[in-house]
């Protein structure tokens, strides 16, 4: 039973991801209606007697089959097109957070209060206990408040990177001399765990990331105590 689990995605940690998981059911159904159809018609013929071999051309038939694909696309591609919108939407954000790239491991600048930074290490195999996720738990988590906007900033000191939380539906490279920016917002307080998603050396599944998500009076009273 496990074992099937893998294969799904992972609960949504956001509103954006959830409408990515409801754009991936929507393609789905869509492209298994057309494989469905089509292996029907293709048994149906194997099986049918019943055959035109004087039927090289049809206009009409031509007409259809070349039609019917095109709405299929347009159905998939509208969808598509108003997500790609909402991602790079920013939403007058009450937060920014740099988030910096290296070989191997993350470091986080809070930009919008003094002296705010600290890095993201892995924690050892030694260091961990039976609470911890092997490869994926870090010393120093990205703190952020539930249900605001949040813009995340996020370069490279080194070589191209890329900060992924998949839980969020966020993917953005970390490239060097360049700064990305994209908008967050976490409707439930969490642990949500991502990868480096670039092959950035060979330490490169060693550089984790984990998101923190805390209600705003924990996220001050933790801004304080810094």
């Amino acid at each position: 039973m496990n074992t099937w689990t893998n294969f799904y995605l992972q609960d949504a940690g956001s509103p954006m991801m959830e409408q990515l998981m409801f754009f991936h059911d929507h393609a789905m159904t869509i492209l298994i209606l057309i494989t469905t159809s089509i292996m029907y018609i293709m048994i149906y013929m194997f099986i049918n007697k019943l055959k035109n071999k004087n039927l090289l051309n049809h206009q009409n038939i031509e007409i259809i089959w070349t039609i019917s694909p095109t709405f299929m696309l347009i159905f998939i591609a509208l969808p598509s097109i108003h997500l790609l919108y909402l991602m790079d939407e920013m939403n007058s954000p009450i937060l920014t957070i740099k988030a910096i790239g290296h070989q191997w491991y993350w470091s986080y600048e809070y930009t919008d209060f003094k002296n705010i930074e600290f890095d993201s290490y892995m924690i050892k195999k030694n260091d961990t206990n039976l609470n911890s996720f092997r490869l994926l738990d870090v010393d120093n988590n990205m703190i952020v408040p539930t249900n605001s906007q949040i813009r995340i900033l996020v370069s490279s000191t080194d070589v191209i990177h890329s900060w992924t939380i998949p839980s969020l539906g966020k993917k953005i490279d970390a490239i060097p001399g360049r700064l990305n920016q994209m908008n967050m917002l976490i409707k439930r307080p969490g642990l949500f765990f991502g990868q480096c998603s670039e092959i950035c050396g060979a330490n490169h599944s060693f550089m984790p990331i984990v998101v923190e998500s805390i209600p705003m009076k924990n996220f001050l009273n933790w801004i304080y105590s810094m």
